[in-house]
């Protein structure tokens, strides 16, 4: 299928490669197609394994006390996996716990991965599940240790065998170079780096001469999004222009896709990439606020006049004046309300034109009272109104990324974005933390749509 492979399974204690342990190896390598190798092991873990993973897959503590640690095996391992291709099922999960292993030991691991579930899929698209239980069964293998580290790995060489006979050797060896094929990267950029970018949420940053910012993403897959920019087969001319101009480039994980959000409106913001004309436009946010006691009624307010913790009169976020108007004067046409009264007819005496073509209840000649016209702009106007924050005080809305051990914690008071807090010192001091509160449409828009999750945690920071 490829010169040199090397399949492989493990068990482990958990599946957070940061505070799991491996508790078993198995592995058998191919050079050239003929089997080379073929090594097993259980792994002293170093801690004790959970009861129910002792029931998945056999291995208890008493199996391993006496095993070597991943450290004694660290370098017969590294002798198997040298100019191979590492294939696991779910290899992210292998090679993730691999990687971490060997960090542990002052080691950084560098290997080709390809991922078998991938290539089951590619192999067998009609079928929906393509999980070791869902092999086994489709290909009706038996005999198998399930759940132990070599069973695992003899179920997927079970499976290749079967579609080489079933679909020939040629179109399996295809499938694998297709999962396996590297994007062309622009010059500059360290090709090791790539490979460490992981299946996580995050942003990314990508840098062009003397470190300019040229364009700031984020993904739920850091991985997978930061490839795409690689592919020749670019979706724009802006995108193929940027990555030629790209030197280098970064990412900062994240613990959810709502982290990263934030982080890239933030980042965006403070470096204002070239390449991200939308999001760092300038803009001057308004929005109408009623006052039934002032004439007109209605007022624009810009950004850096709305109070956040006063926004029970506030309709409507715009993004400019022009927009702001227009966007009332539908709303007026389609109540009947007064433009006079609004302010968007210039003054003079007598009843506004609107009540003239009947499109007016009167309230500029008398015909209807100020406070049944105020009424009834603020039912008009009700479906722009911004949320009052329905909280006593500060809030956190927490998330949580288990595999790769991170927590983040983001602090809002009244819509606005405090900071993100990774442990209690830092959560403590935006609790403790008084400043002047500027109002934010995206951190506003953001908070809205994640406080709509039903399974967003929030915590309750108020004092």
């Amino acid at each position: 299928m490829l010169p040199s492979v090397t399949f492989l399974d493990l068990e482990t204690t958990g599946a957070t490669p940061l505070k799991d342990r491996i508790t078993e190896i198995a592995l058998v390598r191919f050079d050239h197609g003929v089997e080379t190798a073929r090594w097993q092991t259980l792994i002293n873990p170093q801690q004790p394994i959970p009861p129910f993973i002792q029931s998945l897959t056999g291995i208890n503590d008493g199996m391993v006390a006496e095993a070597p640690t991943f450290a004694e095996v660290a370098d017969t391992l590294l002798a198997f996996l040298e100019g191979t291709v590492l294939a696991a099922h779910n290899v992210r999960f292998d090679h993730g716990f691999l990687k971490t292993e060997f960090k542990r030991i002052g080691i950084t691991l560098r290997q080709k991965v390809l991922c078998t579930v991938k290539l089951s899929r590619l192999l067998y698209p009609q079928h929906y599940s393509h999980g070791i239980d869902a092999i086994v069964a489709r290909h009706q293998i038996t005999g198998l240790a399930r759940h132990r580290a070599m069973g695992d790995v003899e179920a997927i060489l079970f499976m290749l065998n079967d579609a080489r006979r079933e679909l020939g050797e040629d179109a399996v060896k295809a499938a694998a170079l297709k999962l396996m094929s590297a994007p062309t990267l622009p010059p500059h950029i360290d090709a090791s780096l790539v490979g460490e970018l992981p299946e996580a949420p995050g942003v990314y940053l990508f840098y062009g001469e003397n470190d300019l910012p040229l364009y700031i993403g984020k993904s739920v897959n850091l991985r997978a999004r930061v490839l795409s920019h690689f592919s020749s087969d670019h979706a724009s001319t802006k995108e193929m222009r940027m990555t030629q101009e790209m030197k280098r480039f970064e990412w900062i994980a994240t613990a959810g896709e709502f982290s990263a959000l934030l982080l890239e409106s933030r980042l965006v913001k403070e470096r204002q990439p070239i390449y991200n004309r939308q999001l760092r436009r300038e803009r001057s946010l308004c929005s109408w606020q009623i006052d039934p006691a002032a004439q007109p009624l209605v007022r624009l307010v810009h950004e850096d006049e709305i109070d956040p913790s006063q926004m029970s009169q506030l309709f409507g976020t715009f993004r400019s004046k022009r927009q702001a108007v227009e966007t009332l004067r539908k709303i007026a046409e389609l109540s009947h309300l007064c433009v006079k009264a609004l302010g968007l007819e210039p003054g003079r005496s007598g009843p506004c034109f609107a009540f003239q073509l009947r499109r007016c209840k009167g309230v500029c000649c008398g015909q209807e009272s100020p406070e049944m016209h105020a009424l009834r702009v603020q039912q008009a106007l009700m479906a722009h109104k911004l949320k009052v924050w329905p909280y006593r005080g500060k809030i956190g809305i927490e998330e949580y990324d288990l595999e790769h051990g991170l927590r983040q914690i983001h602090v809002f008071e009244h819509w606005v974005y405090l900071g993100v807090a990774e442990d209690d010192e830092s959560l403590n001091a935006l609790r403790a933390q008084t400043t002047a509160l500027k109002f934010d449409l995206d951190s506003y828009k953001l908070l809205l749509k994640m406080l709509a999750h039903k399974k967003t945690r929030v915590l309750d920071l108020a004092d």
